[in-house]
């Protein structure tokens, strides 16, 4: 079993920034950078657990809901990377922390 700690905790971090974040800030990107990953996270996910299936595309629920489908969709990638290689897990915790650094530049 994979230890996705590391997934929850850069999630977590970008979350938790997005949800203090000013709304002139999520105005300015943060909301449509952390969607947009939030997006990516739920698409990895879905391909994981039903790989013959297209998957669904997470809806834009405002910019004061982001921080939460951010963290819902981590939180459901690393359930189900939780049997995947470690590259896999590496890799989505790149891709969050990358984004999380573009949405706060």
């Amino acid at each position: 079993m994979l230890d996705t700690t590391p997934l929850n905790i850069a999630v977590d971090r970008f979350a938790d920034r997005l949800r203090a974040a000013p709304q002139s800030r999520l105005r300015r990107g943060a909301a449509a950078e952390g969607l947009a990953a939030a997006r990516e996270l739920a698409r990895r996910a879905q391909l994981i657990e039903a790989p013959d299936r297209e998957p669904y595309v997470m809806p834009d629920a405002g910019l004061f809901t982001v921080g939460d489908q951010l963290a819902v969709a981590g939180r459901d990638l690393a359930l189900a990377l939780e049997t995947a290689s470690s590259a896999e897990l590496d890799e989505a915790v790149r891709e969050v922390n990358e984004a999380a650094t573009r949405a706060f530049a």
